[in-house]
């Protein structure tokens, strides 16, 4: 995730969605959603002290993700990996009581080290999409610099607890991409992911949140059977398979935010249709992305 340089709509993220609105009730059901269930999934990054500038916006503090995790803890809800969610979304299984997901975009360094050990010593699950080509040596990646993890550490995330899905191979703007391109981003990491884990890998999440119907479709049709968006929203029972809505969390949301989020409440309730500002947006970076190449999404 990079700031600046106008790559965002509106407040909130990079699929071009505002954040801050109040659809939510504080007893994890919707407002005139018919009674849904509330399906908050927190979108992390990396967790440091002192991260590059260019990540640092969605960065939190080792001090400020320990209150978060201790806040889930707190909150009563059930901490799930994606699969768990595909399965319902699937009618194969029913969600646990008043769920949450925690995700970690991308595979920074501290991932597999103090960030898999705070979730481990409190016993929550999560799930890690990891970008392929910043994680291999000498692999291409469109990633600045930042200290990341290497491949060969993602099958200790599962012992940990995690599971593991796709970030593609270099974190480009998906929806940007020729046809070709974009299958190779997607089949690419799948298959790599599943050399080095020894088993299918089923998830995806799009870099940036950017994705499109064009980009939905071929996600499922290169084998994936959830991806994950941003939209800054909260999911639902009923949110899309391919475009399941994540609360990005930035260094500037306080404890107050995420107990708002876990309680239900404090923003907008997937699934819903994109907006005008979201369209035209898309179209704006694809003609930029004709003349310029694939571009890093962040």
């Amino acid at each position: 995730m990079r700031t600046g340089g106008g790559d965002r709509t509106g407040p909130g993220t990079g699929d071009g969605t505002a954040d801050g609105t109040r659809d939510g009730t504080g007893d994890g059901t919707a407002d005139g959603t018919g009674g849904r269930a509330v399906v908050p999934v927190f979108l992390y990054h990396c967790v440091r002290d002192d991260p590059p500038d260019w990540i640092a916006e969605f960065t939190v503090t080792p001090k400020q993700f320990a209150a978060h995790l201790d806040a889930v803890v707190r909150s009563g809800r059930t901490p799930v990996t994606i699969s768990a969610l595909a399965d319902h979304l699937a009618g194969r299984a029913p969600l646990p009581p008043r769920p949450v997901l925690l995700t970690f975009d991308d595979g920074f360094a501290d991932l597999p080290g103090p960030t898999a050990e705070a979730l481990a010593r409190r016993d929550l699950p999560a799930t890690a999409y990891l970008t392929t080509g910043a994680l291999t040596p000498g692999g291409r990646s469109l990633l600045p610099p930042a200290a990341m993890m290497t491949l060969d550490r993602a099958v200790e995330l599962e012992r940990s607890g995690m599971e593991i899905g796709s970030h593609t191979v270099t974190h480009a703007q998906l929806d940007t991409l020729s046809a070709k391109d974009l299958a190779y981003e997607l089949r690419t990491s799948k298959a790599v992911l599943e050399d080095a884990l020894g088993h299918e890998v089923r998830h995806l999440a799009y870099p940036h949140g950017y994705n499109s119907p064009r980009v939905r479709a071929m996600s499922a049709r290169a084998g994936y059977e959830t991806a994950t968006a941003v939209r800054h929203a909260l999911s639902s029972e009923r949110d899309e398979t391919h475009r399941i809505a994540r609360l990005i969390v930035r260094r500037t949301h306080t404890l107050a935010d995420v107990e708002g989020w876990l309680a239900g409440s404090g923003a907008r309730i997937a699934p819903y249709r994109d907006g005008p500002r979201t369209i035209a947006w898309r179209w704006y970076r694809r003609a930029r992305a004709a003349v310029r190449g694939p571009e890093f999404a962040g």
